[in-house]
């Protein structure tokens, strides 16, 4: 056995852990990374993990609800443990301030000196980066696209959440609790791995250009030089008061080539709309309509899979509003069941990390 997951909902950490402890069975692992509810006690259960499993590095999160092999959860913790076989290096660091390129120039350099190379000098063919980030920062664009300036390895991940109280979000290391921090990871797979980014929309042909930004609070004043909210509400033919109940079905997108990455709207304060990421001025955002979540996922699953030729282990990033709208339309078992055939631990996030920072999205990692 070279992967486990398990899964939990004991009631006390120290109940949680042995649980998760007793299903990993005799796995060695050098890597365990974990997803847990926010009702667990931050500091306990990163302690308790990481002094479970002595010889790994034990990453992981507070989420806005898990997901594991064939099911979509609520107030559990997830778990996978990779033992040498299918991970062979894995090296970890702390981002404990995002707000500071200092802290993040530090933290690669840790992860640099124990491997012993630069990070921009390695093979992204061998080589994948995992990164989990305080989801209530608000900086998840500048660590990432700092991160890229430093790396050519891909680094995928999600924004932690807090069960939608957004007051506090975690992230953990090797025992420790962080808020306001990033955990970044990197991987060396001993078999090919692939990369899945799976959203569920169509472009419906109506470009919405921002005109007047704020970048730092997310923020779109102007569309078409037109009021924000106003300008959102004409596209599609409602009233600036019915559009907040559009943004969930009909975000926009930064299209490239055939592919979109998508920026949600959180709220219209005023006539300007705030978004869950950043809206750069001047970029083309198509207004775009919800498709089938469950059936563009498990097409984009069967056929990384397939080009694979089969998987050991799944890591799913998975934005809250995706999680949301399969709720809100029944659909979290028939979500859940794609996964059932592949060892899959994944997490409700504030937001997905891949070539940047974006919403109502699923990034995934794939073991072959």
């Amino acid at each position: 056995m070279s992967v486990s997951t398990a899964t939990t909902m004991a009631s006390s950490v120290e109940q949680a852990v042995d649980d998760i402890k007793g299903q990993f069975g005799e796995i060695s692992p050098n890597l365990v990374l974990f997803f847990a509810s926010s009702r667990y006690d931050p500091a306990l259960i990163s302690r308790g993990m990481h002094d479970a499993f002595p010889g790994a590095q034990v990453i992981g999160c507070s989420t806005a609800g898990e997901i594991a092999s064939g099911r979509v959860l609520k107030d559990a913790i997830v778990a996978m443990a990779f033992d040498e076989r299918t991970v062979s290096g894995v090296a970890c660091s702390v981002v404990t301030d995002v707000t500071s390129p200092d802290s993040l120039m530090g933290a690669v350099r840790e992860i640099e000196e124990k491997i012993g190379a630069p990070l921009r000098d390695l093979d992204f063919r061998k080589y994948v980066g995992l990164i989990l980030i305080d989801g209530l920062s608000g900086a998840e664009e500048h660590v990432m696209d700092r991160l890229g300036d430093l790396t050519n390895v891909v680094f995928i991940g999600g924004s932690a959440g807090d069960d939608l109280k957004f007051q506090s979000t975690y992230v953990y290391l090797n025992g420790e609790a962080y808020t306001n921090a990033a955990v970044l990871a990197l991987l060396k797979p001993v078999g090919e791995f692939g990369i899945i980014k799976t959203q569920s929309f169509r472009p419906l042909g109506i470009t919405l250009v921002p005109t007047k930004v704020n970048e730092e609070r997310r923020e779109v004043i102007e569309f078409n030089n037109m009021p924000a909210a106003v300008a959102y509400a004409r596209a599609l033919g409602v009233s600036v008061e019915e559009a907040p109940k559009r943004f969930m079905h009909n975000p926009v997108g930064l299209v490239t080539g055939d592919d979109f990455f998508v920026r949600s709207p959180r709220k219209i304060e005023g006539e300007s709309i705030l978004f869950y990421c950043m809206v750069k001025e001047g970029m083309d955002l198509a207004l775009l309509e919800s498709t089938d979540i469950v059936a563009d996922t498990r097409k984009a699953v069967e056929e990384k899979v397939r080009q694979l030729g089969g998987a050991s282990a799944l890591i799913n990033f998975h934005c809250i509003l995706r999680a949301l709208e399969l709720e809100e339309i029944g659909h979290n078992e028939a979500y859940g069941s794609i996964f059932a055939d592949i060892p899959t631990i994944g997490f409700s996030t504030y937001g997905e990390e891949y070539i940047g920072h974006i919403n109502q999205t699923s990034t995934m990692l794939l073991f072959k």
